[in-house]
């Protein structure tokens, strides 16, 4: 047999055997991510996201050799969802509900998106998802269960949030009712304080008007100007009767 023929077996045998191989690996992570995943619910009193998320890695890695297989979609979507990770699961599972027409599979990923949404207090889209999921299976106790758990809580979220909203509501009256307090307080306090200084309006009358004791009119001005310039007159009458008086005296007085 020649070198060539030998290379061309030796292809045809690695290629009839790679699926049995990729098989294998596949089979070894879906086992791995199994028991990672019942691991971690072993202990129910905590939440295990070390277990959990070994088994998301190991079914990721399954998924990279056999992509389209919904039940290792599914349990990485369920591992996602174990480690607390809602949103990232409820978008998984999305995925899964446009990929299956299986109603078996349908009704798993409709209860289960149902789950995730509802961790998100996302009530009416996990309402939504219980109802599809029991169009599918009408009889499921646990998604009729958790379809009535998800109206009560968007029930007692609406009560909650109108007891903020009134009590948002009330506080502001007060903070209203407050202000006009304040303002009537100031108002009330400057009433006081005019009460206290009865003079207060007087006194600012007193400095807008001049005082009628000092006022002197034009016709009493004009005759004290007058009167004052008569004796200014006489006085200088009087000084000169007196220089002269004296002129002559000391002329007759001077001894030659």
């Amino acid at each position: 047999m020649s070198s060539v023929m030998k290379k061309i077996i030796l292809i045809l045998l690695i290629f009839v055997s790679a699926p049995g191989a990729f098989a294998q690996k596949e089979r070894k992570f879906i086992r791995e991510g199994n028991g990672f995943y019942n691991e971690g619910l072993k202990d129910t009193s905590k939440l295990d996201t070390i277990s959990f998320g070994k088994a998301e890695v190991a079914y990721r890695r399954a998924l990279e050799l056999k992509p389209e297989d919904f039940k290792w979609q599914f349990n990485l979507a369920n591992s996602i969802y174990k480690q607390n990770k809602p949103d990232q699961a409820a978008s998984e599972f999305e995925k899964l509900a446009d990929k299956t027409k299986d109603p078996i599979e349908k009704t798993l990923v409709y209860h289960n998106l149902g789950n995730s949404l509802l961790a998100q207090k996302k009530f009416d889209p996990s309402i939504q998802a219980y109802e599809k999921a029991l169009r599918i299976n009408p009889n499921d106790p646990e998604t009729k269960y958790n379809l009535a758990y998800a109206m009560k809580m968007k029930k007692k979220d609406q009560e909650q949030k109108k007891k903020d909203q009134d009590k948002k509501d009330k506080n502001k009256d007060k903070d209203k009712d407050k202000d006009k307090d304040k303002d009537k307080d100031k108002q009330d306090q400057n009433k006081d304080k005019d009460k206290q200084d009865p003079n207060k309006d007087q006194d600012n009358k007193d400095q807008k008007q001049p005082s009628p004791q000092n006022k002197i009119s034009k016709q009493s001005a004009e005759q004290m100007l007058k009167a004052l310039e008569n004796d200014e007159k006489q006085t200088q009458e009087k000084v000169k009767k007196a220089q002269a008086q004296r002129a002559e005296k000391i002329k007759v007085d001077k001894n030659w």
